[in-house]
């Protein structure tokens, strides 16, 4: 069986998901949209995912053609006609169809599609030994040109990052803002373990304010740690017990190495552990049930 797209309101085959040369998002990338992992029949999280990609299209100023809940079984839907249990589901909404020029009045209706698939994460070694980052020049867009709080389909700053990563040998690039202070690596959030408390960037400084970040700071708190949100230079991350980086497709991946400076012992720490642990227990409860 193929894989089944949804798209405009229709279930269509992987071939026949097609969207015009004149869409907007593929023009300009204008649209946003939303990552969101489904463990053993329930979706991780979904009230939040689909309530950002509201918030993000509002910023925008782009009508959703769906509500809420009409969102929430659309997903469904493709899931259940993908026989899919453990999935990534990709949504997004585009300004749709419109004409060379920028004007988003010229795009009458938005192009929304769902995808539901097998997710690829880094491979279980970088788990099991930890990551490397390398800081890179490409600087995290400042929150006054492009709120990286918007997830839109303007991915190039993180683009940008990822190419300067991989040329000189590394996974993921550390971003930096205009200021020299730490926000976050190109599709991860990024927290470090200092004398036993759990730090990571607050969202002024430039990030995606993280489902997975969100989750993660709540299970800190439920474990006991001290959890706060920190203004942090390259110097705390060299200085650090633990760092690690969270999102939905990667979840809480170890860093190991920034800049060559070895982190704490050199591989994944007691406190990530944990966290990695009391997340995987509440991938199987917290979220919406669509498969028994």
């Amino acid at each position: 069986m193929g894989l089944k797209i949804y798209l405009n309101g229709k279930l269509v085959d992987r071939a026949d998901a097609k969207v015009s040369v004149f869409d907007h998002g593929l023009l300009y990338g204008d649209g946003v949209f939303e990552g969101i992992r489904s463990y053993d029949g329930l979706i991780f999280k979904l009230q939040e995912h689909v309530d950002r990609l509201f918030e993000s299209a509002q910023t925008l100023m782009l009508r959703i053609p769906l509500t809420k809940p009409q969102l929430t079984r659309a997903i469904i839907r493709v899931l259940r006609a993908n026989r899919l249990t453990n999935a990534y589901i990709r949504l997004v909404v585009t300004r749709g169809e419109g004409d060379l020029g920028l004007d988003p009045r010229k795009c009458p209706r938005p192009t929304l599609f769902i995808i539901a698939d097998r997710i690829v994460l880094y491979p279980k070694r970088l788990y099991d030994q930890g990551l490397s980052l390398i800081t890179v020049p490409t600087q995290r867009n400042i929150p006054e040109a492009l709120n990286p709080m918007i997830k839109t389909l303007n991915y190039l700053n993180n683009i940008l990052a990822k190419i300067e990563a991989t040329t000189a040998g590394f996974e993921e690039a550390l971003m930096l803002n205009a200021s020299g202070y730490v926000t976050e690596c190109t599709g991860e959030n990024l927290f470090i373990v200092r004398r036993g408390a759990l730090l990571t960037p607050p969202p002024y400084v430039g990030v995606l304010r993280g489902i997975t970040r969100c989750t993660v700071m709540e299970l800190g708190r439920h474990l006991g740690y001290a959890v706060a949100e920190a203004v942090l230079t390259r110097h705390d991350l060299f200085n650090a017990e633990e760092c690690f980086l969270t999102g939905t497709a990667a979840e809480i991946v170890p860093v190991v190495r920034v800049d060559g400076r070895t982190i704490g012992r050199g591989q994944p720490g007691p406190v990530t552990a944990d966290l990695r642990k009391a997340f995987r227990e509440l991938t199987k409860t917290e979220g919406l049930r669509y498969h028994h």
